[in-house]
């Protein structure tokens, strides 16, 4: 087994789960010996169909299940353990808060959880509805807020004790459009802080937008992982690009197959897109 890299985000070595069915059934391996590594500072996109293990891994590195086997380590500490779960922020796919609470009053509430004292939340509660977008909705009831609302106040919640690892349970699920725009420009904000992201979404578009490296998953195993830039590269074929070149001038750039001092060339490996290489890697 590979030694966990303690200077990771997140590595994980072997991780397995089981899952003991009822009635004498047997066993679910929900997870099989899976290796993974997040670099501080990236956008890490978790891909896989309904059933891959996206979720069973989150909960793992979380600490809310135990694995069967394996391990894993959030910045070098044990998965789990306070330590590791002070420097986590999470927000599920369905975030639930009491719906008669305001937003600015889910935010000290949750602050208050989380230890901080009231100067602190006060000040990071500001923050962060600033950040999201909520400062106009902030002492509305959560009950007339839309479901981006409640993914963005989900999100400042998550963040309110500057965690540096966030983990988002398809943070788009069910949002407009609009909504969607919004959670992925805070991502890429959030990004530029300097915190690491780990998200599952089934929106491969987006995750070919803003992600630096994704991970694969089927049936509980990894697939491929690895940036976007070299997994979606079409390897055998290479895509000439010239300036300012006239029709003329492209036929006979076509019959000589060679640079003639035609415009400045741009030279680059052509890629399938995200969703085209998923359907590949999952359909095969």
């Amino acid at each position: 087994m590979t030694q966990i890299n303690n200077k990771s985000a997140v590595s994980v070595r072997g991780l397995t789960k089981r899952f003991k069915l009822n009635w004498r059934r047997g066993w679910l391996l929900a997870l099989d010996k899976l290796d993974l590594e997040v670099k501080p500072g990236e956008i890490f996109g978790l891909l896989g169909p309904n059933g891959s293990g996206k979720s069973t891994t989150m909960k793992l590195l979380l600490g809310i299940l135990r694995p069967t086997e394996g391990e894993a380590k959030i910045f070098g500490e044990p998965a789990g353990s306070m330590k590791a779960r002070q420097n986590i922020g999470f927000l599920p796919e369905n975030p639930y808060f009491p719906t008669f609470l305001t937003g600015r009053e889910v935010l000290f509430y949750y602050g208050r959880l989380s230890g901080l004292d009231h100067i602190e939340i006060k000040h990071r509660s500001k923050e962060l509805l600033g950040l999201v977008s909520l400062e106009k909705a902030a002492d509305r009831p959560l009950r007339t807020y839309s479901k981006g609302m409640l993914q963005r106040i989900g999100l400042a919640q998550a963040l309110l004790h500057n965690p540096d690892l966030i983990f988002l349970d398809e943070p788009t699920a069910g949002v407009d459009p609009i909504g969607s725009r919004q959670m992925r420009d805070l991502m890429l904000k959030l990004k530029e802080e300097g915190k690491t992201i780990v998200f599952s979404s089934h929106l491969l578009e987006q995750v070919e937008e803003i992600s630096d490296r994704v991970a694969i998953l089927h049936q509980g195993q990894k697939l491929c992982e690895g940036m976007l830039d070299e997994l979606l590269q079409i390897p055998d074929d290479l895509e000439i690009g010239l300036d300012n070149v006239s029709p003329e001038e492209e036929t006979k750039l076509k019959e000589l197959l060679e640079s003639s001092g035609l415009g400045r060339a741009r030279l680059r490996r052509p890629r399938v897109s995200l969703e085209q290489f998923f359907i590949d890697q999952v359909i095969k």
